[in-house]
Formats: C-alpha cells, structure tokens, sequence
C-alpha cells in the first residue's frame, strides 16, 4: 500500500511542512484519512520519520512529523527515481505527440 511514489509525496509534504495534520496531508495527497494514516505509521516504524507531541493553538495535541536522518536520505533516492520516471515519461510524451502530427499531416 505505501508504494516509492507515496513515500516521495509523504515526506517531500512534511519536510515542506513538519506540523501538517493527517487530514490536511491526505486531501493534499488526494488519499483517504486512513491511508494517510497508515503510510505515516509505516514511515514512523521505518524510521524514516519522527512523530513529536505539541500543543496547538486550541489545546489539542497535535503531532509534529521530522524526517530523520534516515527519512531525509530515502526522500533523495526516491527523489533521483521519482525524476527518472517522469523524464522517461516525457520522453515518451514526446514520440507520441510527434506520431500524432505525422498523423496528423498525412
């Protein structure tokens, strides 16, 4: 269920924003609250990511997610992929767009 491009999204969001909520990551994501949570609980036992109690302006606790070393390392390998899969995507974007006007043309 936590696939590379779901690590990727998560931590490259909470490195982005380390106080951001389960609910606000997941409409950013456009997953389910549970998915979110179950990706973040992954990403904790990994040790990719730390999860730190506070308090928020309206007395609830609330959760502030680091990156770890760990995290940190995994979010720029699976960054040099995420970047090679959609170059190649584009690339092959591109053929195809060239096929569509020879088609075109003709």
């Amino acid at each position: 269920m936590l696939t590379d491009e779901y690590r990727y999204k998560i931590l490259k969001e909470l490195q982005q924003d380390p106080n951001i909520s389960q609910r606000q990551l997941a409409k950013r994501l456009g997953i389910s609250l549970g998915k979110a949570n179950f990706c973040l609980k992954a990403l904790i036992e990994k040790g990719s990511v730390k999860a730190e109690n506070f308090k928020n302006s309206t007395n609830k606790v609330g959760y502030l997610y680091l990156l770890t070393p760990k995290g940190i390392e995994e979010k720029v390998i699976l960054t040099q992929c995420f970047l090679q899969r959609k170059l190649k995507e584009h690339e092959e974007l591109e053929k195809e767009i060239e096929q569509l006007r020879q088609e075109v043309k003709s």
